[in-house]
């Protein structure tokens, strides 16, 4: 934490108790007191680091490509179109692809912890996608990941050493959707980063 930030914090936490104290007595000052350190709870475990994301690449010969699906890929075309902007192939041997797919939990799932429906179903798109990129002559591994894609990104890239990143979306929703998230890898990944928008069904 930069030294000018733990003043802030202070006064964040102190000007609250004090005020509520001054004005409506011990009740509200206790009562504003734990609202602002609520509060500041909140804002510093929604904070993300802000840092590079990935190491440095090995130096070895292979290219290491990480491919993120939003949504199933099993169009030739849209297969072709990730081919194309990631610079693989059938004949690349010294491409190694992994395609991972981050499991969107919906709203009720989290709620219910039932992550079990969200997995199965990011698992589904790995499989129809690492199938339809076999039938194109490219091999991949396939890996699930965290619901938040920049997550699920900086997660793999622990282990996965890639020089590049493709974020694949299909269609405007999923592309808007994924727009964040593209930007902020875009600003922080070491590797190489483009995002794929493919065209709706």
């Amino acid at each position: 934490m930069a030294p000018w930030k733990l003043p802030l914090v202070v006064a964040a936490l102190a000007v609250p108790l004090v005020a509520g104290f001054l004005v409506g007595g011990p009740a509200i000052g206790v009562a504003l007191g734990a609202l602002a350190v609520v509060t500041l709870l909140v804002v510093a475990a929604r904070q993300r680091p802000r840092g590079p994301i990935g190491a440095p690449h090995a130096g070895d010969a292979r290219r290491y490509v990480l491919i993120v699906v939003t949504c199933p890929v099993e169009k030739p075309a849209a297969v072709a179109a990730i081919a194309r902007e990631a610079g693989i192939d059938g004949a690349d041997g010294e491409a190694d692809v992994l395609v991972l797919a981050p499991a969107s939990i919906g709203f009720l799932d989290r709620w219910a912890s039932d992550v079990e429906g969200s997995r199965r179903r990011a698992q589904e798109t790995l499989v129809v996608t690492v199938a339809a990129l076999a039938k194109a002559g490219i091999a991949a591994e396939a890996r699930v990941g965290d619901e938040d894609v920049l997550q699920a990104v900086e997660d793999q890239l622990q282990a996965y050493p890639a020089d590049e990143v493709l974020l694949v979306s299909s269609g405007a929703e999923d592309a808007e959707r994924s727009a964040s998230a593209a930007a902020e890898l875009k600003a922080r990944l070491r590797a190489e980063f483009r995002h794929l928008v493919l065209g709706g069904d």
